[in-house]
């Protein structure tokens, strides 16, 4: 089934793009041809390794992947967008209009530039994304503490440890208090990835670095992944919490494990239990990669979460329906309760659809105020 989706939009391409050109029919099948082979970029990653979700083909393959699967998506959504006009001229005119081959053409050009565009934008390192917020009943002593959240990673073929050592570079060149990472650090079995997610072990921190693992670490033994962690100088929070302290200030940092665990027969999360022995007069801040269970962190008291795995939808559009999947959260600061959620749009990406367009990719750094003030992002 999840093979078969993935070939609609080539199905749209070849018969109802493709076929109408006025090209001889050996020409035609051959572009459907290779771009039949493309759309199965995701058959032939669960070849190569077994997954979907952790291509092991060379960057560069995956990069040409990305850009004509993407190309392809972006073009089926043009052409049932030309058909729905197509549709609308007949309902007035009782005659359906005749494309001339330069409009296919214009469409073909611009949906591989924009793949080319949307490629470029989510494979580069992100820009850093400054945030301040409020928190309610924060001591004096820690206002203007600076985090600085990466989530999202996808440590891959397509995310190397050359982009790992970059993230890790510009992230400690910020100087944060803490660091605090929101799941899908990597695609990939441990064999594979250890080699690409070595740079995570240079974070630094005053506070160091705090994780909880996102839903794809639940794909690949998630098991050795957590043990794997603190390795790399991480402290994992699986339903558990820790204590940041300044001066008389005090502020709790909590961390859940993901919902795929209720699939894979792991601990699943327990906000409860992370939360079990905090000091009751410190504000929480809760680490939990699906911003899905929202409503139940504000109920729990919760001041800020932060989330990640939406990507922030990705392409500008697509946004309105990764949002209906996650309880209409996706990008940016939601009021839930009298909690704050923040959705961030990842540090990286999925590379089994690498396209940002509209949607940037960012490093977070969230300052911490006391004083009653509006939250500011740059």
């Amino acid at each position: 089934m999840f093979h078969l989706m993935f070939s609609l939009p080539w199905l749209i391409v070849a018969t109802r793009f493709i076929a109408p050109l006025p090209w001889p029919w050996w020409a035609k099948l051959s572009l459907a041809v290779f771009l039949l082979f493309a759309s199965q970029y995701h058959l032939f990653s669960r070849f190569t390794s077994g997954s979907v979700f952790a291509p092991e083909f060379p960057r560069p393959l995956v990069i040409a992947f990305n850009l004509f699967f993407g190309a392809i998506v972006l073009l089926a959504a043009m052409q049932v967008i030309l058909d729905l006009l197509g549709i609308l001229i007949f309902a007035v005119t009782w005659s359906f209009p005749v494309v001339p081959p330069e409009v296919r053409y214009t469409m073909g050009i611009a949906a591989l530039l924009l793949a080319s565009f949307g490629i470029s934008q989510a494979i580069r390192v992100p820009r850093v994304k400054r945030i301040e917020v409020e928190i309610p009943g924060l001591a004096p002593d820690l206002d203007g503490y600076r985090m600085v959240q990466l989530t999202d990673m996808h440590i891959s073929r397509l995310f190397t440890a050359a982009w790992a050592k970059a993230v890790v570079e510009k992230t400690n060149a910020l100087n944060a208090d803490l660091i605090v990472i929101t799941g899908d650090l990597i695609d990939g079995s441990l064999d594979i990835r250890r080699d690409d997610i070595a740079p995570l072990a240079g974070l630094k921190a005053h506070h160091g670095v705090l994780a909880v693992p996102g839903n794809h670490e639940y794909f690949f033994d998630v098991d050795r992944w957590l043990a794997h962690f603190p390795e790399l100088n991480m402290r994992i929070l699986a339903n558990d919490h820790a204590v940041i302290e300044r001066g008389e200030g005090r502020l709790v940092i909590a961390g859940v494990t993901d919902l795929s665990a209720r699939f894979s027969g792991a601990v699943e999360p327990d906000l409860e239990r992370a939360l079990h022995g905090a000091p009751a007069s410190a504000p929480v801040i809760l680490l939990d990669h699906q911003p899905h269970m929202a409503q139940r962190a504000a109920k729990r008291g919760v001041t800020l979460q932060l989330s990640g795995h939406t990507h922030g939808g990705m392409v500008r559009g697509l946004d309105r329906l990764v949002a209906r999947a996650n309880n209409g959260y996706v990008s940016g600061f939601y009021q839930v309760g009298d909690m704050k959620l923040y959705v961030s749009n990842g540090t990286g990406l999925w590379p089994g659809f690498a396209l940002r367009i509209g949607v940037p990719a960012e490093l977070t750094e969230f300052t911490l105020r006391s004083a009653a003030q509006n939250p500011r992002q740059t």
